[in-house]
């Protein structure tokens, strides 16, 4: 098991340059830099000479490389868990992985061959955050300190807590795809000032552009306010257990970094290596709010030692043993 979990931090690492090669790939306008596929310009995929790997033909050549390196892994990945993993939800996950990473793969190619229409290239950014996730959430169930945690089930429960853990997550994946929304739809400088928008705290004239990129901001305050709620919900009431101190602590630092990052994209002019990098720390923000939310509910969860019992309100205790294994 440990050797899998190693494995899984792999596939996490390259699952992650994988959404920077997209991010690339989008910031530089390098999406039909090769138009065909599965082919490079009518050449196979893996003999694509590196001499031509020129200008966007780098950009998108490579991120069709760095695609198919993390679609071996989650073959090998599933096929793995299935051989060794004896909990039957988390084999589950590991399918559920191979045939995202299909999808995702099938995806990529409708959006070239069909001029990158915005409503696949969407889907395809999204569901790439779904995969980091997955495999994210993948490498936490496979941890030791996951299975040897406990999960507070014995206490009182914090419902506060629980919500916003779950509420955070989802904010923050609904957020994404906003973001990928205004990015596919070339609303990214429809209000090229910041923090205000024209000159205003409301836009004194509204398009379509105009509207995706405002709500876009309107969600970076709802993500922020969340966030915040949640991380001071656990250093006040949760601060001895630091499976959960660590990654609400992570969280905040992120979400402060990540509204810099988009403040900076817009007052760069949509800089590659910035605007990437927002693309980037947004997956971090969502795996890192994921793995806080499972921890939060890990009683939930079949292989806990003395799951939740059908009363309980809660999967997280209102006080934390200092001994608890940490995941």
């Amino acid at each position: 098991m440990r050797w899998l979990h190693y494995y899984l931090r792999f596939v996490v690492a390259s699952s992650l340059l994988l959404i920077v090669a997209g991010g690339l790939v989008t910031s530089t306008g390098s999406g039909l830099a090769v138009p065909d596929w599965p082919n490079t310009y009518g050449t196979f995929m893996f003999a694509f000479p590196f001499s031509k790997m020129v200008g966007g033909i780098f950009y998108e050549h490579g991120h069709r490389l760095i695609a198919s390196l993390v679609g071996l892994l989650t073959i090998g990945l599933a096929v793995w868990i299935a051989r060794s993993e004896p909990r039957g939800w988390v084999r589950g996950l590991g399918w559920t992985a191979l045939a995202a990473v299909v999808v995702q793969g099938l995806l990529g190619g409708i959006t070239v061959l069909y001029f990158l229409p915005a409503p696949i290239s969407i889907s395809h950014a999204g569901l790439a955050q779904l995969f980091f996730a997955l495999v994210v959430g993948l490498a936490l169930f496979t941890s030791s300190g996951w299975r040897g945690s406990r999960g507070g089930l014995d206490r009182r429960g914090d419902d506060g807590l629980a919500r916003l853990a779950l509420a955070a997550p989802v904010a923050i994946y609904g957020q994404i795809l906003l973001g990928a929304t205004m990015r596919h739809t070339g609303a990214g400088l429809a209000i090229p000032d910041f923090p205000l928008a024209f000159g205003r705290l409301v836009p004194p004239e509204w398009s379509t552009g105009i509207a995706i990129h405002f709500a876009h901001r309107v969600g970076a305050l709802v993500v922020a306010a969340l966030v915040a709620a949640t991380a001071v919900r656990v250093l006040f009431h949760h601060r001895e257990r630091h499976e959960l101190t660590r990654p609400a602590l992570l969280l905040a630092a992120l979400v402060v970094v990540q509204v810099g990052l988009g403040a900076w994209t817009v007052l760069s002019g949509r800089q590659v290596a910035v605007n990437t990098a927002h693309v980037a720390v947004g997956a971090v923000t969502l795996a890192t709010s994921l793995v806080l939310a499972l921890r939060v509910h890990r009683g939930w969860f079949p292989d806990a030692a003395g799951r939740r019992r059908p009363g309980a309100t809660s999967g997280v205790a209102s006080l934390g043993s200092g001994s608890e294994a940490r995941a």
